[in-house]
């Protein structure tokens, strides 16, 4: 789609600037186009073809953004449903290791409630 865009661009501009050489230099080059006359219809047909060229150009230019931000918006969701999915993993090693501590005050109280004897020699 870049490719499109860039060539309806270079498109717009050769038109043009082809346009403004035969306008500027019309007395000079009559008969190779055939036209004897630059009348309003021939001025007219040239400015409606550049307008038709242009939304052209505009229409791909456009598409061509809309595809980018999509394309845009999709991986930000996939940054987040990644970022969603690395706290998740924190938090679960947290959890566990709260877990582990909090099992190991457990045993420590109940063992701490009664301890065995030992006996030294």
């Amino acid at each position: 789609m870049k490719q499109v865009n860039k060539i309806t661009h270079l498109l717009v501009l050769l038109f043009f600037a082809i346009s403004l050489v035969f306008f500027l230099s019309f007395n000079s080059i009559k008969g190779l186009m055939g036209i004897e006359e630059l009348t309003t219809s021939v001025v007219i047909n040239f400015l409606l073809l550049g307008l038709v060229l242009f939304l052209i150009s505009w229409a791909t230019g456009h598409t061509l953004s809309n595809n980018l931000s999509r394309e845009l918006e999709k991986k930000e969701v996939e940054k987040n449903e990644l970022k969603a999915k690395l706290y998740d993993m924190e938090q679960g090693i947290k959890l566990k290791n709260l877990e582990s501590k909090m099992k190991q005050k457990e045993e420590e109280k109940e063992s701490s409630v009664i301890r065995p004897r030992q006996n030294f020699k």
